[in-house]
């Protein structure tokens, strides 16, 4: 990170990064043992895993087309912010409650609204707060603190399970802690800015409104839907790894190994996509993503295996700040909650193929099948980079 430059960024942004740390610290104590919680301990497919997955990403990501709306026609983005946090803190408390497979999934889902409800509020909050020439690093920044909580989440997970003999139910517990003063520094902590005077609000999802979104802008949601077919839940990784004989207590060190390399890229190449081609910078991205497939296709345990879940937090560090700075750069000021909510609608569905086709392929024709699928949605994504150039960056 570069501390003279990021000083130049609003107090706002450094506190809703550490909004973000503490809601991850609670969500990964939980999210890196669900997965093996489902199928060691309730006896869940993986067919099953993939579709509640998918569908609590894509439950996440489909809300946010409604409550980014919602912030345009409103003018304000804290409050909604503040409720989808509120949603996450409280489905805490179900996970360390739940005795089936029904409490699990509806614990999952409420969080989920709970991020879909926040997050294009929040994103656009971002850029609301960030001088436009420096909205790259603002989302990185964000980004890089929302990813040390990501990975600090999950080396908690380890040092509790070690700690209490594999009491997974005590870690969720203390899931809650976190989630809690998330919450509160969002509400004594983040200022929103005055909006400008401007003509009365109408609805902002109204034929009338979309159509003010340019074609650079619809360019990016078709890519950004196209490269989440490639990107199905990092669950997998974490299945993947334990089909390898990693041991239960130390599982979480699968998602502390990507976040660790997803935190220390996000910042330096949100920086790089303020000056540099964006399309360029999600090629290489894209390269990693393939890369990182191709590694954990070959294997379940050694190098290869780490090797690609690095890679794996790399290609995120390279693309999903750059995504959102994306958007941002391409949508008019008074649509910038509808238009990330619209981008997060296509890439909600395309996760929720994803992910479904993935447990379906690891079911049916083994754990490499799903990986290369995902190498080839990525290449695919790099042929159509390739094909279309955007009419900006």
């Amino acid at each position: 990170m570069q501390p003279a430059a990021a000083r130049k960024l609003p107090p706002g942004i450094w506190a809703l990064g550490f909004v973000s740390l503490l809601m991850d610290v609670s969500s990964e104590l939980i999210h890196s043992l669900l997965p093996v919680f489902l199928v060691t301990t309730l006896g869940v497919s993986m067919v099953t895993v993939g579709l509640l997955e998918g569908a609590a990403e894509a439950t996440a990501l489909i809300v946010k087309v409604f409550s980014g709306a919602w912030s345009d026609w409103l003018g304000k983005r804290k409050p909604l912010a503040l409720l989808g946090y509120g949603l996450g803190a409280a489905s805490k408390p179900l996970f360390a409650l739940a005795t089936s497979t029904g409490v699990v999934v509806s614990a999952r889902l409420i969080d989920r609204v709970g991020k879909g409800i926040r997050g294009a509020p929040r994103d656009a909050l971002v850029a609301d707060l960030a001088p436009p020439d420096m909205r790259g690093a603002a989302f990185g920044l964000r980004q890089s603190l929302d990813t040390v909580g990501a990975f600090l989440g999950p080396l908690l997970a380890i040092a509790f399970m070690l700690l209490w003999a594999n009491d997974i139910r005590l870690v969720f517990w203390v899931a809650v802690v976190p989630g809690v003063l998330a919450v509160a520094l969002l509400l004594f902590g983040v200022h929103e800015p005055p909006r400008a005077a401007g003509p009365a609000r109408v609805n902002p999802v109204r034929r009338e409104s979309l159509r003010q979104l340019p074609p650079a802008y619809w360019w990016v949601v078709g890519i950004g839907a196209l490269f989440t077919l490639a990107r199905f839940s990092e669950a997998f990784l974490v299945l993947r790894a334990q089909q390898g004989g990693l041991a239960l207590a130390w599982v979480p060190l699968v998602l502390i190994v990507m976040n660790l390399v997803y935190a220390g890229g996000a910042y330096p190449l949100g920086k790089l996509a303020d000056r540099a081609s964006h399309r360029g910078l999600l090629a290489a991205g894209l390269a990693a993503l393939v890369a990182a497939d191709l590694l954990l296709a070959l294997a379940d345990h050694g190098w290869p295996l780490w090797g690609g879940i690095a890679l794996w937090g790399l290609h995120m560090a390279m693309t999903q700040g750059l995504l959102a700075t994306m958007v941002a750069d391409t949508a008019p000021a008074q649509l910038r909650g509808t238009a990330f909510g619209m981008f997060n609608l296509a890439s909600g569905l395309a996760l929720l193929v994803a992910s479904g086709l993935a447990g379906w392929l690891w079911d049916r024709f083994g754990a490499p099948s799903a990986f290369l699928a995902g190498a080839a949605f990525s290449a695919l994504t790099l042929a159509a980079l390739a094909v279309r150039r955007p009419s900006a960056q």
